[in-house]
């Protein structure tokens, strides 16, 4: 007999289930009683006693729940914190700067309004140095001409090619800079290091594939480039000093040094004329940058969204320094609160506490728990999602005495961040003030290009509840396929994750021994269904580089690990609808859209609402089905479905896992027709 079979009958009874029972036995009881109306005394005191009973049998009812929270203790398990939205944000030299480049140190603050509350505060996770020079044009050299995409760069849509479609040594990428009208010493280019931040344009059909060694991430660029600048006779190499976009492979910032040995001229250069061919408006001359391909074996060849300077990644967290906490009694377990919470647990940037016993100021260690703590060992625990900081007890992690000369303000947090959750997820341009004065920058001029993401709020209950059944199987370590799904959704971020064994992405449709592929999808902002045509849910390559790091530290040492993307089919819906005499017809056919809209989303869709599942058939009969599940809807007299630009037979399933294993499916049109029998009739 199972464990369930066993479970104890919890008494859900009400106030008036109760009362009715009562009632239902008076006269079997007591038949001379024969008023049971409400105005009678008996009745009155029958009442009473069921809400006794009712707050007896509410308490009772609350004791599973406590013993499944204490077990939850019990195990570790701790509702995971709140997660921060990052986000690139642009700042703008203001006009007349009499420099040429202002310094903007780490934490700078930026905001973007909240919906009812305070501002949403960002902060810049690095310095960088703002540049008062412009990025004027951008131009495609693909080896046998110079194409000028200055429009799409500037309009961030639609993309460009950034070598060309098929590059090759020698293909360059060609940036054309100029100060603005206002800055004095326009002629000389600045000995000063360019930082220029790459989106690259995702392809669902083309799955970013990232491979886990034993350090976490290994990654090599498919081509080799060098950065160049225009002398006003030949092109000099300027020194590369950091790329993480893998060359161009991948958004990220690639940052170059200009020597004051440059000596960069003003020139028209390729494409780019005096005289505006569009307008025919006269153009100044520019300072050229460029990045040439010295090899080029791209698999498939890198297409750019856009470029942009003086752009920085930011986070969502603001930080506090020196905050008293209060003062150490010497009693075991004492317990502070910071003043602002959630508190951020950051990689590498622990909340920094301070307590002074009397022998001057010592910095104490932030552990995840003390059951591996000694008695003199100065570690403490932080709540993350409450705020709460808890020390030891003298047997696991020591007690610090009291300081008479300071009793009240002897534990001091000399930094730490707070933030973090869905609130952080802003949309593309909402972050527009520069809460940070900075001399030399325009605070009108603080964007973000593109919404941010990875925000999350403190896990629920509920879900810690699910999760602690899988992490009592997989035990911290990754074996199965359940044990590699669960450990990349904890690694935050990750709305789905699928497990492929014996898959390696290099080497499609072969049984590689060792290898494990993890598919994982993204959260949408929030869970309202998309427009169509929207961009499909895909990871950020920071995100695969988290989920190869947590996975790598929990694999066997013999398991070859790859972290990608998902891989989406993009799917057309033709449908003919028949709608009842009385229906609304328009109202029917935005029913219809929004019903195929969802049942094919890849995180809403399914038979069971939580995505459609990897690789899964287009069952003919189940989409007319969910068609026909609209109010209104009589017959279906034609449903063509296309599949990758195939249009399918009528009445026939499509096995997507022939076309694409594992794939999802991106529905990119769907073309509705609503119409009433007689409409249909006379159409006919």
């Amino acid at each position: 007999m199972s464990l369930k079979d066993q479970t104890p009958q919890i008494d859900t009874r009400r106030w008036q289930d109760i009362v009715d029972e009562i009632r239902a036995r008076i006269p079997h009881y007591t038949p001379e009683w024969t008023d049971l109306n409400d105005n009678d005394p008996g009745i009155t005191l029958t009442q009473v006693f069921a809400h006794l009973a009712e707050m007896l049998l509410f308490r009772m009812q609350r004791v599973p729940d406590l013993l499944y929270i204490k077990f939850l203790e019990l195990i570790g398990i701790e509702l995971t914190p709140a997660l921060p939205a990052r986000v690139e944000v642009s700042l703008g030299v203001a006009d007349g700067h009499p420099e040429p480049t202002v310094p903007v140190p780490k934490g700078t603050q930026v905001s973007a309004p909240g919906d009812d509350g305070p501002p949403i505060v960002f902060e810049t996770e690095r310095a960088f140095t703002a540049l008062a020079l412009q990025l004027r044009a951008v131009q495609v050299d693909d080896g046998a001409q110079y194409r000028n995409v200055s429009a799409l760069n500037a309009a961030a849509r639609g993309g460009f090619d950034a070598l060309g479609a098929e590059p090759q040594p020698g293909a360059a990428l060609l940036l054309g800079f100029a100060f603005p009208d206002s800055y004095t010493g326009a002629d000389a280019f600045p000995a000063v290091s360019v930082d220029v931040a790459v989106w690259t344009q995702p392809d669902p059909t083309q799955p970013l594939v990232r491979r886990c060694d034993g350090r976490g991430t290994q990654a090599w660029p498919s081509a080799r480039l060098v950065w160049e600048g225009w002398n006003g006779s030949l092109w000099v190499q300027l020194d590369s000093l950091a790329d993480d976009t893998l060359a161009l492979a991948q958004s990220g910032h690639t940052v170059l040094r200009v020597p004051a040995n440059a000596a960069l001229k003003r020139a028209y250069v390729g494409d780019y004329d005096a005289i505006d061919r569009d307008s025919g408006e006269p153009q100044p001359a520019l300072f050229w940058l460029r990045w040439r391909a010295v090899t080029a074996q791209y698999e498939v060849a890198p297409r750019l969204l856009t470029l942009r300077i003086n752009t920085v990644p930011a986070i969502q967290a603001q930080t506090v320094e020196n905050e008293v906490l209060g003062g150490s009694s010497g009693e075991p377990g004492q317990r502070f609160t910071f003043a602002n919470k959630p508190v951020l647990n950051l990689a590498g940037e622990p909340p920094r506490v301070e307590i002074d016993e009397g022998q001057g100021w010592q910095a104490w260690t932030v552990m995840p728990d003390l059951l591996g703590s000694g008695r003199h060992d100065t570690h403490l625990v932080v709540n993350w999602g409450d705020g709460e900081l808890r020390l030891g007890d003298g047997e696991h992690g020591a007690v610090p005495v009291a300081n008479a000369a300071n009793p009240d303000a002897n534990v001091i947090a000399r930094r730490y961040r707070f933030g973090g959750g869905t609130v952080g997820n802003v949309k593309a341009q909402a972050i527009n003030n520069l809460l940070t004065p900075l001399p030399g920058l325009d605070a009108g001029a603080t964007s973000n290009l593109f919404a941010a993401a990875g925000g999350a709020d403190e896990e629920t209950l509920e879900a810690a509840r699910r999760r602690a059944a899988l992490s009592l199987r997989a035990r911290e370590r990754a074996v199965t396929v359940d044990d590699f799904e669960l450990l990349a959704r904890l690694a935050g971020g990750v709305k789905r994750a699928r497990a492929l064994p014996l898959v390696n992405p290099q080497f499609p449709g072969v049984k590689v021994p060792g290898a494990v592929t993890v598919i994982v999808v993204p959260p949408r902002r929030d869970d309202s269904l998309p427009a169509l045509g929207a961009p499909p849910p895909l990871p950020s390559d920071g995100l695969l580089r988290s989920v190869c790091q947590a996975l790598d530290a929990r694999r066997l040492l013999t398991t070859e690990l790859f972290v990608i993307a998902p891989r989406y089919v993009k799917l057309a819906v033709r449908a003919t609808v028949q709608a009842d005499d009385d229906a609304d017809t328009a109202e029917v056919k935005e029913q219809v859209e929004q019903a195929l809209r969802r049942y094919f989303d890849p995180l809403l869709g399914g038979e069971d609402g939580l995505g459609w599942p990897f690789g899964g058939p287009l069952r003919y009969s189940k989409i007319v089905q969910k068609v026909f599940a609209v109010h209104g809807v009589d017959s279906v007299p034609e449903l063509v479905l296309t599949v990758d630009d195939e249009e399918r037979e009528p009445c026939q399933d499509v096995l997507l896992a022939e076309i694409a294993p594992q794939a999802l499916l991106h529905l990119v049109a769907h073309a509705v027709e609503v119409a009433t029998a007689r409409k249909l009739e006379a159409m006919a």
